[in-house]
């Protein structure tokens, strides 16, 4: 790496590290704002404390405001929650220490302890919301030399904040786990495109490789006897790879039209450059248009696995309405290993809510390739 390289990463790593920085203190900005509740703590420790009293109440409650936005800060780190909690008990501490010095005015503070215990806890923190309230209430009234009533008020404070808290978490972690989701919905729609390229460009490669290569041994076995239709042979095989490659294009974009009719004229070519009879239907007519797709695609690999692997001298394609049949006199090809080709073609069956068969042919001989959509006839 060079030098230029190198200042230039460190200068990009420095910006990321200032970003994130003001991403976390924009994010501080309300709970500071909402610490201003806290002026009357410190006005209680001015009422209720003289000297070195009013000093120590005073920086006990600058520790207490910086323990709630560095547990703040810390609550967003879930896999490590022990630094939360030492703040939180740091708070706690602090409040507890303020008490004797800012008398009922000290239980102001356990309004944001409540807020990071609903934060944290979720329904947990019901039971310890309640507690802060009733400390709330009831302990000033119970020292005799406060000469203090009952603090409904901070009580109440403290309630009604950890219920607005707890609605506002709630929409918090709703829109988290939308965000969550959302991403989970984009990468499984990014992995059923490279399936849906990666099945595509397999049945498109393995089918027009195919052609061209049966397509160039007839041109080589052509060429000293009849030069001309080797040559013919020669032209069809550069018009293919341009349309493969078409083709591929298309696949990769998305745009990519199969059809019924042009698979099988194709199909009736390449069965004849290989010198296997091909019988096939005159017309798809009867074939619902709603499949002519799914069926192209059946021609297509069908017919590519019977010129690769079945030795065959004859193939068969018979159409339904609503189901398409391949069979050949061959050896079976596919019955062993049934390859990508079959397993794509299987997913598009089922996608289409019909059922895919492949094994040998009857008295188990040569192969049959069967689909069948909903309401197909034997």
């Amino acid at each position: 790496m060079s030098a230029s390289e190198d200042d230039g990463r460190r200068a990009n790593d420095l910006i990321g590290d200032v970003q994130g920085a003001v991403r976390s203190w924009r994010q501080l900005v309300f709970p500071a704002v909402f610490l201003v509740y806290l002026a009357q703590t410190g006005s209680g420790v001015l009422g209720h404390s003289h000297g070195l009293g009013s000093v120590a109440g005073l920086l006990l409650l600058v520790a207490f405001c910086a323990c709630y936005l560095l547990a703040m800060i810390a609550g967003r780190n879930r896999a490590n929650p022990r630094r939360f909690w030492m703040y939180y008990a740091a708070m706690l501490a602090c409040t507890a220490a303020e008490i004797p010095l800012a008398h009922e005015d000290a239980f102001v503070m356990l309004i944001y302890v409540s807020v990071l215990t609903v934060a944290a806890s979720w329904f947990k923190a019901i039971p310890i919301v309640l507690g802060y309230m009733l400390i709330a209430a009831f302990l000033p009234d119970r020292i005799p030399s406060w000469h203090a009533p009952d603090n409904w008020n901070t009580a109440a404070a403290i309630g009604i904040v950890s219920l607005a808290m707890f609605g506002f978490f709630t929409v918090l972690r709703s829109n988290a786990a939308l965000a969550e989701a959302r991403s989970e919905v984009a990468r499984l729609a990014t992995e059923n495109e490279r399936a849906r390229i990666a099945r595509d460009l397999h049945d498109l490669l393995g089918h027009s490789l195919t052609t061209i290569t049966v397509k160039a041994a007839l041109a080589n076995r052509l060429a000293g006897s009849d030069p001309a239709r080797a040559a013919a042979e020669i032209a069809e095989v550069e018009g293919l790879t341009r349309r493969t490659l078409a083709d591929v294009r298309a696949a990769v974009s998305g745009y990519r039209e199969v059809t019924l009719a042009n698979e099988l004229a194709a199909a009736r070519e390449v069965l004849r450059s290989a010198g296997i009879n091909a019988q096939l239907p005159g017309a798809v007519d009867s074939v619902d248009p709603r499949d002519a797709e799914l069926f192209g695609w059946v021609v297509r690999e069908g017919v590519t696995n019977v010129v690769r692997h079945s030795r065959a001298r004859s193939c068969e394609v018979r159409l339904g309405a609503r189901s398409i049949e391949i069979t050949d006199d061959g050896r079976g090809a596919g019955q062993s290993d049934p390859g990508n080709g079959l397993a794509g073609l299987r997913e598009r069956a089922a996608a289409a809510g019909g059922l895919l068969s492949a094994g040998p042919g009857s008295g188990g001989r040569g192969w049959r390739l069967r689909v069948e959509l909903p309401g197909a006839t034997a």
